[in-house]
Formats: C-alpha cells, structure tokens, sequence
C-alpha cells in the first residue's frame, strides 16, 4: 500500500469517527437543550462562553457565532478570570462553560463566581458526573466515544462536537429570534459578506442623479438628460410620476435616422421595463441584470410605481457584489 493510500485512509478513519461522534450526539438529544435555550434567550445580559485549552479556542468561536447572529456573547479565558474578569461577569448573565472531561482546575473560580451570585452555569461536558457536570444548573451532554486521534488523546472528536453543539445554539436562537438578513448585515458590514449583504436602496443613485423626463419630452432633450446623467440610459414618465418606458444608448443607436430628434421618447421607449424593490439585495439585482434575455446594465428602483433610485451594474461591481 502506498503512503497516499494509507493518509487517504486515514483521513476516512477519521471522519467517519467524527461523524459517529456526532450521530451519538444527535441521538441523545432532549429537552435539556431547550431548557438551556429558554435561559439563553431569557437572559438580560450576555452569554458569556469559557473553557481552557482546545476547549476555549472553541469557545470564541462559539462566542463569535453567537454574537454575530444575534445575541450578545463573548468569551472570558478561564485562568485570566481568577486575576480580575470576573468583574466582566454580571448577575443578569448566563455563563456557558466547557471541558470535555468536566475537570478543568482552571474553571473553578467561575463555577464559584456563578453560585455565589446566582448567575446560570450551562456546563457543556461528556461527564454529567465530573465537578462541571455536578456544579452546572443544566449538562449539554458531549459523546463519550473516544477521539479520532489513533493515541485517544488528541481532542478531535469531542472538539468537533463542542463545535457543532454551539452552532445549533446560536442557530435555534437566530430562528427563535426571528433574525433576519437586515439584522445580520448590521453586524457584518466589512468584507465580502457586507458586499453580499448590501442592499440596493444601499447603492442606488437617487433625486437629481436620476435620468428622468417625462413621455411628451422630445428625443433631443431625452438624450442631454441622458448624457449629463452619465448612466447610459434615461426613464420616461408619465404625468403623474410613474415610471412607464426607458430608453438605453442601446435604443438610440438602434433608431439612428434624419428625423430622429424630431420624434417624441414616447415613440422610442421601451415599455414596461425591468424594475427592482429598493429593499431588495444588491446581488439579486446584479442576477436580474445579468441573467434578462438581452442583459441590461441598470434598474430603476421604484415604490408605488415611482421611481425612487437607479442603481447601475457598475454600483454593484464598484461594491464587491460579485
């Protein structure tokens, strides 16, 4: 057997003792969960997550997710707890903490903080039965199915499912929260995630950038509206403000004649033309641009058959949305 063959099956060992890791969790879980759910979505305060070791870099992940879906989380190091943090802990918090063993020395300054104060412990451990387990008000229970590590030593499995207990906790409570796209993209405003999540009224060019004339407005003048405006296309109205037609650079070149600045826009607009919310995301608008029969390079947003902004394929490009 090849040294490719035999990592090839190592890293098969190694996933199917995870995902067994995880079929094990998700065969015992009841209503200990929504128990510990109703307390973290109860609380006035924060979800403060804690853990040493593999456990804690676990832990602000947990933090992170939890925070940024919605409810306020942070993570506070075990040992940097006994020299003053605690102080970051308050009596309207709810504490999560985790050791896979449940025997971690380094939280028992928090497990006493906690009692003290009457301030909720969740113990995340595999050993109900350990001092974590006996101290905690409510045990998330962990697998006890050994690691995927070959020694039984290197936290992997029980790592792996730490990690997927606290994302089913942050994603109950998005749901139970009613958290929404907007809401998310409050927290995420940087990085491609912030792009992804701009919406058009975002992007979008209103008041006098917009290219507006009204359906009785000559070609002549549509096209000097169209060339200040410099967004290759200009929306025609009709008298009471709604949008009815467009025309494009497109349309012009296509009705190039002698008399064509004597005609009237109404005789050159396209009618009934593709239109978007303002609320609507920036990337489903650039999907609408790019996947419309002919491909168009702008949209007029409009409220109540008005428009009330134009955004153009360049504003989503210049914005990351891609």
């Amino acid at each position: 057997m090849t040294e490719e063959n035999k990592d090839i099956l190592s890293a098969k060992r190694t996933i199917d003792k995870e995902i067994e890791a995880l079929r094990m969790m998700e065969s015992e879980l009841d209503d200990t969960l929504t128990k510990a759910l109703d307390i973290m979505q109860a609380t006035k305060g924060r979800v403060i997550i804690t853990g040493m070791g593999k456990s804690g870099h676990i832990g602000r992940k947990i933090a992170a997710t939890l925070a940024s879906t919605g409810t306020p989380s942070f993570f506070v190091h075990p040992a940097e707890a006994s020299h003053g943090d605690l102080g970051m802990l308050t009596e309207d918090d709810v504490v999560v903490a985790i050791s896979n063993g449940g025997e971690s020395k380094e939280l028992s300054d928090i497990i006493l903080y906690c009692k003290r104060y009457g301030i909720p412990l969740i113990s995340i451990t595999k050993n109900p039965e350990s001092t974590l387990g006996k101290t905690g008000d409510l045990v998330l229970r962990l697998p006890d199915d050994g690691e995927a590590c070959p020694l039984g030593l290197a936290p992997t499995s029980s790592t792996t499912a730490t990690l997927v207990l606290g994302d089913i906790l942050a994603v109950c409570l998005l749901e139970r929260k009613g958290f929404s796209k907007t809401d998310y993209k409050q927290r995420h405003p940087g990085g491609k995630l912030g792009a992804i999540l701009q919406k058009v009224s975002d992007l979008m060019h209103k008041g006098d950038e917009m290219p507006l004339v009204y359906e009785d407005t000559s070609l002549q003048e549509a096209l000097l509206t169209m060339t200040s405006k410099m967004l290759g296309c200009v929306g025609i109205l009709d008298k009471d403000g709604r949008l009815v037609g467009i025309i494009t650079d497109g349309d012009l070149r296509r009705c190039l004649a002698p008399d064509m600045f004597n005609r009237r826009v109404g005789d050159v607009m396209t009618r009934n033309p593709k239109t978007i919310d303002p609320d609507t995301l920036a990337a489903e608008a650039l999907k609408t641009m790019n996947t419309t029969g002919k491909g168009i390079t702008q949209l007029f947003a409009l409220q109540d058959g008005k428009p009330v902004g134009i955004i153009h394929l360049h504003d989503c490009l210049r914005a990351g949305v891609v």
